[in-house]
């Protein structure tokens, strides 16, 4: 073991240990009943977690407190200086019925500010319904007229059926066109990149022939629409510092997420190749996959913390949201078939070990809380106990939301940075308007997380569908058949509450709460009145919007 290594085992522990002394101290106080035990193992469940975020916040934090240039102090190599490039690289954007409106407009100063001899486009499409076959063919065929001078570095490549989803349309391009390049910069339908962003990445790559992917952090778009805002201004400063400590111990065996990074070609057609599961499905979430696949053959994969130039969509609403959550906990779910593969050492299984406990802690966490009614209504907390459940829940809560947390302190600590958010102020307002939109959110999305997860083994699947990118409204009607669950789950909770430990109401509401506000919670994020108050007020701006709104030459970013 690295001392690196070392170093983030003994945080993580630390982190773990304190919560689970902290409950177990509350809970021995009169004894411990069965309740209290099952308690108590469903946080120990959830440690390697708890530990996890915050060993790598602390980390993160530290680093970009104390470096002055904190992508170099976990990546050495890294080329902010890009300068002449010498390879050929493929850009590859993904499509399934995509909005062409959306994906075409951030590729054109793309593809115009990179070298017409080292870079070309490729849309690579898996659309076959009309009329967005059609949408894409003249989407593609104004982008040539528009462009007449790179009109011969812009393909299209489709197929007639989308085996493999999105990685095996990757895959039979780098074995068919693709060989003609040395890389390959993959991008989905959402992905904005700067051609500084992706000349600094092949720079990189060309200087380091042992790196098989450079994965760039990746940030929000500037958007209006109030659950996409909220939601990445608050993801933004927890990945920001997860993304450092977790670079800075890893290294060489980083993670891949599947877009806005630069892949070696030879190396990636030779390792990583997806055969289907033991039950003979598709893997869904394939980029770690592949990142272990690489790492296991001796290649490194990098994960650059990286912000600037490098961007994506999110969800324009809850509903969305929570269908890929969905998503992506089918696919990581897929990984515990994968943890006993032969050849796969410590760092690779715990690679796919963090994708699995994602979402594997849902459960426990509507466990925990279950638990928490059950001790309470049989009299396990009383009000002597009051300031002490407030003391755990304020650690536990810290721990888990320790990479936003170690983001937000950040900013503040270091006003010149916090500068493109508007200043401190600025920075500190959107910060706590997003922990509220969070507090809102996490409930519902662990209630919604836990009922699929719990239908999964019975064979409920979301599969891998076109997702809506656009901007919409959520009606009441709407809200409230995709939300009436959790509302009820709220509902009997709290009653179940009022009528066994009325005392301990506040504290129910701290979960219980963001259930109960789940519809009008679902219709207000999407609400055009509501987008155009926190715009107004620059809530949540991130330095993308305002620099676009103070202009070219703008201090203000």
């Amino acid at each position: 073991m690295s001392p690196r290594h070392a170093a983030f085992l003994l945080l993580a522990l630390a982190a773990a240990a304190a919560a689970l002394a902290a409950l177990f101290l509350l809970l021995a106080g009169d004894g411990l009943a069965v309740s209290d035990a099952l308690f108590w193992l469903a946080l120990a469940l959830i440690a390697p977690w708890i530990g996890l975020s915050a060993a790598n916040a602390l980390i993160g934090l530290a680093i970009r407190l104390l470096a002055r240039d904190p992508v170099a102090a976990v990546l050495p190599g890294f080329r902010r200086d890009p300068g002449p490039l010498a390879s050929r690289t493929a850009i590859g954007v993904c499509l399934r019925n995509e909005d062409m409106a959306a994906v075409i407009p951030p590729l054109e100063p793309l593809l115009v500010g990179l070298p017409a001899a080292q870079v070309d486009l490729w849309f690579l499409s898996d659309t076959s319904e009309e009329p967005h076959r059609s949408a894409e063919d003249a989407a593609i065929a104004a982008l040539r007229a528009r462009l007449p001078e790179h009109a011969p570095r812009i393909h299209l490549r489709r197929r007639a059926r989308n085996t493999g989803f999105k990685a095996g349309n990757v895959m039979e391009f780098l074995e068919n066109e693709g060989a003609a390049y040395d890389f390959f910069l993959c991008l989905d339908a959402d992905s904005q990149m700067t051609p500084l962003a992706v000349s600094r990445l092949i720079a990189t790559m060309e200087a380091s022939p042992r790196t098989a992917i450079l994965q760039q952090l990746i940030v929000g778009r500037p958007v209006a629409t109030p659950f996409p805002r909220l939601f990445q201004f608050g993801m933004r400063a927890g990945m920001r510092a997860w993304a450092t400590g977790q670079a800075w111990w890893q290294q060489a065996r980083g993670p891949y997420w599947g877009h806005n990074a630069l892949i070696r070609i030879a190396p990636f057609r030779e390792h990583g190749r997806l055969e289907a599961l033991p039950d003979g499905s598709a893997i869904l979430s394939h980029d770690q996959v592949e990142a272990v696949r690489l790492q296991r053959a001796g290649w490194g994969v990098w994960g650059v913390p990286e912000e600037e130039g490098s961007l994506e969509g999110n969800p324009p609403a809850l509903p969305e949201f929570l269908a890929r959550d969905l998503r992506w906990a089918e696919g990581n779910m897929q990984y515990l078939a994968l943890l006993r593969a032969p050849g796969l050492d410590f760092a690779a299984r715990w690679q796919l070990l963090q994708a699995v406990l994602l979402f594997a802690c849902a459960p426990l966490w509507a466990l925990a809380f279950a638990l928490a009614l059950l001790i309470a209504a049989t009299g396990g907390f009383d009000h002597a106990s009051a300031l002490g459940m407030l003391g755990v829940f304020l650690l536990v809560w810290a721990l888990v939301h320790a990479p936003k947390l170690a983001g937000y302190a950040e900013m503040l600590l270091r006003p010149g940075r916090a500068a493109a958010y508007g200043g401190r102020g600025a920075f500190l307002r959107g910060a706590l308007a997003e922990l509220a939109f969070s507090a809102v959110l996490q409930p519902i999305r662990v209630v919604h997380q836990s009922g699929f997860l719990l239908a999964l083994p019975f064979g409920l699947r979301m599969g891998w569908k076109p997702q809506n990118r656009a901007d919409r409204g959520v009606s009441w009607a709407d809200a409230a058949r995709l939300l009436w669950p959790h509302t009820l789950i709220g509902a009997l909770a709290m009653a179940a509450v009022a009528a066994t430990a009325a005392w301990a109401l506040p504290f129910a509401l701290l979960w219980a709460g963001g259930l109960l506000v789940a519809i009008p919670f679902c219709v207000l994020t999407t609400a055009p009145g509501f987008g155009r108050w926190l715009v107004a007020r620059g809530l949540c701006a991130t330095p993308e919007e305002r620099q676009a709104m103070s202009g070219p030459g703008s201090s203000a970013a």
